[in-house]
């Protein structure tokens, strides 16, 4: 007969499963809420991302035209085939047989022509870094944020118009199965090519450029009067394609090559310029009143201050002096002595004056990066950085080009094309039109000073390369002593013709030795090359 007590049991063991399933059902409904309505979202989400697949479409990047409409940049289209993984990637092989249509995608490679001929000129294509992946360039945030493997601008036109140049990418979303097999395409958004950039380049005279400077370290700009740059080039150079083709061993080389083939010398390069110097001078003694074409000066072959002598290249080297000389005569032969004395008379805060109206030590604003400003340098300057008194001999040493002033290839080449604009100054430009605004110097001053750099590439002045030139130019040499004694840099600058110029060009060839003898050369096949053409 059941007692009370087993029934007690039975009971409260009754009620003990009933509480276990109760509480079961209760974790399970608010596992069930928890999974559908509170994470249902993030579920739907993860679901969708493993079934889904969101493939780029990328945008061809904008051509680099030379003027003529040559393309110096350009991209070569590459067919590849999607292969869908699985779980949730997918990955391009270049293997295409059997592959449908819709498997198929466009890549494109960037294509460098002139290669190494125009390196620093066009730059290069690199990949982000991990500094810039997930950021957005405020220039254009149209691009969206940067993804690991894209390419970006470096150095040259492809980083100053890399927004102009890059394009939108496209997507196309695709739905897969569970074992990676596509099922449809969901959507697609097409990609929006790159915009081309147009220069004003002469592609021939580039690459012409390119051939006379091999073997040498130096930079070579021509412009037309009107500051639209004919060709750049700065050597050593390099092939931006071993950066698409990722050529570590080429790459490395560049690196580790004391020459900096990575430099550009053309609009980074700070250089003593030496007699090329000596016209804005000029421009500054005859502006202010200091001289005039009457103005005789008499050589004797060097002018001696206190315990100091300075002497003139022609004393020092042959032991002659030019006697009585006029600005034309003194252009013509480069005499320092007669420098020494008019840079005296005009003193060098005028001398710094009239060099940033011409845009010397300070930068040209040319459409390329790392452009670095040259230094004019004052008694301010020179009590700030090197805590020292200015001398009369350092009027001296700048008044012909030496000293502390240091300048680059791309002012000098801008400063001298004023002159022969007859004072028009003009910002240098690749690809933009560029600006342009009178100094407002006296016709006569203009003209004397080129009547005295027709006469530096006439018989008897410095610039022998060029005395049986037809038609007539205007120009100058520069010998600038370096740090090094013995060496020096070679510069020669010259503009064609000289009554209405249509090409500007200057040479530097660093630790070359005379200008006439080395840079003048160069400076002469660049204009038999251009005369040829024209």
């Amino acid at each position: 007969m059941e007692t009370l007590a087993s029934r007690n049991r039975q009971s409260w063991l009754s009620w003990f499963l009933r509480g276990i399933l109760i509480l079961g059902l209760g974790i399970l409904v608010s596992r069930l809420f928890e999974l559908q309505v509170i994470k249902g979202d993030y579920f739907r989400k993860l679901s969708e991302g493993n079934r889904i697949r969101r493939i780029p479409i990328s945008a061809p990047r904008g051509k680099i035209l030379a003027r003529g409409g040559e393309v110096i940049v350009g991209n070569t289209e590459v067919k590849k085939r999607i292969v869908f993984d699985p779980l949730s990637g997918y990955s391009k092989t270049d293997d295409l047989e059997g592959a449908g249509e819709d498997e198929i995608v466009t890549d494109w490679i960037r294509e460098y022509k002139l290669a190494d001929k125009a390196a620093h000129l066009t730059g290069y294509l690199g990949e982000v870094g991990e500094g810039e992946v997930g950021k957005i360039d405020p220039q254009c945030p149209q691009n969206g944020p940067a993804r690991i493997g894209d390419l970006t601008g470096r150095g040259g036109l492809e980083q100053w118009y890399n927004c102009i140049l890059s394009g939108v990418d496209g997507e196309e979303l695709v739905e897969v199965d569970t074992f990676g097999k596509r099922v449809r395409t969901l959507g697609r958004k097409e990609p929006i090519a790159g915009t081309d950039v147009k220069t004003t380049i002469d592609i021939n005279l580039q690459q012409k450029v390119h051939d006379l400077m091999q073997g040498a370290s130096g930079a070579v700009v021509i412009s037309d009067a009107a500051g639209e740059i004919l060709a750049i080039y700065s050597s050593p150079s390099f092939d931006p394609n071993a950066f698409i083709q990722k050529d570590s061993a080429k790459i490395n080389s560049y690196l580790k090559d004391t020459n900096l083939p990575f430099f550009n010398r053309a609009v980074a390069g700070i250089y003593h310029p030496g007699s090329v110097f000596k016209p804005i001078v000029s421009i500054a003694a005859l502006e202010e009143g200091k001289i005039s074409k009457d103005f005789i000066y008499e050589d004797t072959g060097l002018i001696e201050v206190n315990d100091f002598s300075y002497t003139n290249w022609y004393f020092t080297q042959y032991g002659g002096v030019e006697g009585k000389i006029d600005l034309v005569r003194a252009m013509a032969r480069s005499t320092d002595t007669f420098f020494y004395k008019i840079g005296e008379y005009v003193g060098i805060d005028k001398i710094a004056q009239w060099s940033e109206k011409f845009g010397l030590g300070q930068k040209t604003k040319i459409d390329l990066p790392g452009e670095t400003a040259g230094l004019v340098p004052t008694p301010q300057w020179k009590m700030r950085v090197k805590k020292e008194s200015w001398f009369l001999g350092n009027t001296y040493h700048v008044a012909i080009g030496q000293g502390d002033l240091s300048l680059t290839p791309i002012e000098l080449n801008t400063a001298i094309a004023a002159i022969a604009s007859r004072g028009e100054f003009c910002y240098p430009k690749i690809a933009e039109s560029p600006e342009c605004k009178k100094l407002n110097i006296k016709d006569e001053h203009l003209e004397l000073v080129i009547d005295g750099m027709i006469a530096a590439c006439t018989s008897g002045g410095t610039g022998y390369t060029f005395f049986d030139f037809d038609p007539q130019v205007a120009c100058k040499t520069g010998t600038a002593e370096t740090n090094v004694e013995g060496e020096t840099h070679a510069w020669f600058t010259v503009f064609a013709p000289h009554d209405f110029p249509e090409i500007m060009a200057t040479v530097l060839v660093e630790k070359g030795g005379e200008g006439s003898r080395v840079a003048g050369p160069i400076a002469r096949e660049i204009l038999d090359f251009w005369k040829e053409r024209n």
